[in-house]
């Protein structure tokens, strides 16, 4: 098992800057990909960013792609995900999650563990 702990969440206002960890322990070794989900009031739980644990291979969701990036310490098991000019539409839980298989994909349904999710919300 892979445990997810993320931080960073918090209040910011629009077009400012956050930075999001994501911390794994546990059974890390089996990991391949990192990724980071974001679930609205409402909403389905969608994808934002993934890289590759060993690779660094990144994808992007095509909203987020010239604003938020995905970058990894393998050193210290972490995955950060840095959000520059947010919009109040990025206000959300985000989720880390990991799979052991090693394509970076950007589907929920193929990641094997998730984090408990921190808040994120943009006042406008």
């Amino acid at each position: 098992q892979v445990q997810l702990v993320e931080s960073g969440g918090g209040l910011v206002q629009a077009g400012g800057s956050l930075r999001l960890s994501c911390t794994a322990s546990g059974r890390t070794f089996s990991m391949s990909v990192m990724g980071w989900f974001r679930q609205a009031p409402g909403m389905e739980r969608e994808f934002v960013a993934a890289i590759g644990w060993k690779a660094g291979n990144t994808a992007y969701a095509d909203s987020v792609k010239d604003r938020l990036t995905i970058s990894k310490d393998n050193a210290k098991n972490t995955v950060y995900l840095q959000m520059n000019s947010l919009k109040a539409d990025d206000t959300a839980v985000y989720y880390c999650a990991a799979r052991d298989r090693i394509f970076v994909v950007k589907e929920a349904s193929a990641y094997d563990y998730w984090g408990q999710g921190t808040q994120v919300t943009v006042s406008s």
